[in-house]
């Protein structure tokens, strides 16, 4: 359904030299600096897979979704998308699929949700009977039928939206991105869009592309992860294989007293294996591999007072930090 090859961005962004003299330079001449926000990725996607698109703030993957839709043209490569070239804007492809900004609106904010549907009805042709059968099964799958006729600025953010993937999905896309479609939302409303989206990718094996912060979203509804860094690829694979890296690791965190003289424990102490981190609050977190978690756990009770010791698998968010500062593929 997706086919990328080496897909590359470059912006280019006047670089301004301080003060007065530099402005007056500037007119004469000016330098530039080159950002790779995509830097030949390549990755196919299936259709109907469903897939986490990772990586840290200005890693790229706002602007690979962009070049995907059509928005900005790429600097080099190729993308096609059900056979479609999205820089051809072609209103074939259009139709075929929706982007959902987490952080931008579509819908008029001083109209009632409902009137924006109708709306959007009108710019895609929608039959009517397929239109109300479509919005119907919308509205009932995210539990929003109360508010169709209140204003969206007067909504909550987790109601607006829930509203947004309606609007999104009118026309039934076969193709879905979605760029921090849970950002800023509790967490019940967190939950309320993820339960929405693994249901209708199972009901209508709609082909979608997730961009999240969030690694509740990835873990509940991607089984394949696609990373990147500072423009690159740095691991396509399975949401376990990745996971999998880090069970050969286990994160042991205890709160420590200090000792009688008041000295924080742990002040430049080392573990027998592992790397260790002490908060100024006198937190102590490790991360141990697995086969040395006993002599490790062992070795912290023998040093003092501590209290609540937890061991536990190292977080995902803690193993794709590890795979952004190796700036290398999981083996």
């Amino acid at each position: 359904m997706i086919e990328v090859e080496n897909l590359t961005r470059v912006f280019r962004t006047y670089k301004k030299q301080p003060g007065f003299w530099g402005g007056v330079k500037g007119l004469v001449r000016r330098d530039f600096q080159e950002t790779r926000a995509a830097d030949s990725i390549s990755f196919s996607i299936k259709e109907g897979e469903f897939v986490g698109f990772l990586g840290p703030n200005g890693a790229g993957k706002t602007t690979t979704l962009k070049m995907l839709s059509g928005l900005i043209y790429p600097t080099g490569g190729t993308a096609r998308v059900a056979g479609f070239d999205p820089t051809k804007r072609e209103n074939a492809y259009r139709r075929l699929f929706a982007l959902v900004l987490g952080q931008k609106n579509q819908l008029w904010w001083d109209l009632p949700a409902i009137a924006s549907f109708h709306l959007l009805r009108a710019i895609y042709g929608l039959p009517a009977e397929g239109f109300r059968t479509t919005l119907d099964e919308l509205v009932e799958l995210l539990a929003v039928g109360p508010k169709l006729n209140v204003m969206v600025r007067e909504l909550s953010l987790g109601e607006r939206m829930k509203m947004e993937l309606i609007a999104a999905l009118l026309h039934r896309p076969r193709v879905l991105f979605l760029d921090e479609p849970t950002i800023g939302l509790d967490v019940i409303s967190q939950k309320s869009v993820r339960d929405f989206l693994r249901d209708y990718n199972r009901r209508h094996k709609t082909t979608i592309l997730l961009t999240s912060h969030y690694m509740a979203d990835i873990s509940h509804l991607c089984e394949r992860v696609i990373v990147i860094d500072h423009g690159k690829k740095i691991y396509d694979g399975g949401l376990g294989r990745l996971a999998g890296a880090g069970a050969r690791q286990r994160s042991i965190k205890f709160k420590a007293r200090p000792d009688s003289n008041g000295t924080p424990f742990a002040a430049g102490w080392q573990p027998l294996h592992g790397t260790v981190k002490v908060s100024d609050e006198g937190e102590v977190l490790l991360h141990v591999p697995s086969e040395h978690v006993t002599r490790v756990f062992q070795q912290i009770l023998g040093l003092g007072d501590v209290d609540d010791i937890t061991i536990q698998d190292v977080p995902l968010e803690d193993i794709i930090a590890e795979l952004f500062r190796r700036g290398v593929a999981a083996s």
